[in-house]
């Protein structure tokens, strides 16, 4: 199993940190589709009891990140075409929603960090970079809506979408695509037009799934 080893026998919150560490390791693909996700194993290697990882498995699955099948119990869930479709339809829904109460509210520090994260998406050349990049440009424009829980089912959706994300962005001309509607959001956002950005979040989520869709389609 791709996971790194780590000592957390005297931690308080072993439960947390063997949830951050499988929760990262499903959504960057480290941990596949249909793996299977032994407890045993898992308590070895973070040299704990099976307590604190029945819990943390117990958290994906409520987060649809695992699922149990009979006689092999918990495994790494995917997604199917139409499940896939329903979160896309979701975010087209609420974020540009969000880009519109955020853009009054971006501060200069904002939109130099939104600036940063675009132009090291831009350069970077390593894929294991890109999907982190991407969704840290996205959620440092939209953390100045302050809409707590909008926010909350936006990282909801992108954790069960973001493994296919960071998939389409290698396997299709995503890169190149992103570069250029990531560029004319935050020139919309600069602009103060809020109207103007959220239809542009709109333009951008749907291009993203109609790739996407064809991706997981043919997988």
């Amino acid at each position: 199993m791709k996971l790194t080893s780590v000592d957390i026998s005297k931690t308080a919150s072993a439960s947390e940190i063997v949830f951050d560490a499988l929760k990262k390791a499903i959504i960057e693909g480290e941990l596949e589709i249909g793996t299977q996700l032994k407890q045993d194993e898992i308590a070895r290697l973070f040299n704990t009891s099976r307590i604190p990882v029945r819990e943390a498995i117990s958290r994906l699955e409520q987060q649809g990140l695992v699922k149990s099948q009979r006689y092999k119990g918990a495994v790494v869930s995917g997604l199917s075409v139409e499940e896939a479709e329903e979160i896309f339809q979701f975010r087209m829904l609420l974020e540009p929603e969000v880009m519109r109460h955020a853009v009054p509210k971006m501060s200069a520090s904002v939109l130099k960090q939104a600036q940063f994260y675009y132009e090291e998406f831009s350069k970077s050349r390593d894929p294991m970079e890109w999907g982190d990049l991407n969704r840290k440009f996205h959620s440092t424009l939209y953390d100045a809506c302050a809409l707590q829980y909008h926010l909350g089912a936006i990282d909801h959706a992108m954790d069960q979408i973001d493994r296919y994300l960071r998939a389409q962005l290698v396997l299709s001309d995503g890169i190149e695509r992103a570069n250029i509607e990531h560029n004319a959001i935050l020139q919309a956002c600069k602009d103060r037009d809020a109207d103007l950005a959220a239809k542009l979040t709109y333009d951008h989520i749907n291009g993203a799934k109609d790739s996407l869709l064809v991706h997981i389609a043919k997988a």
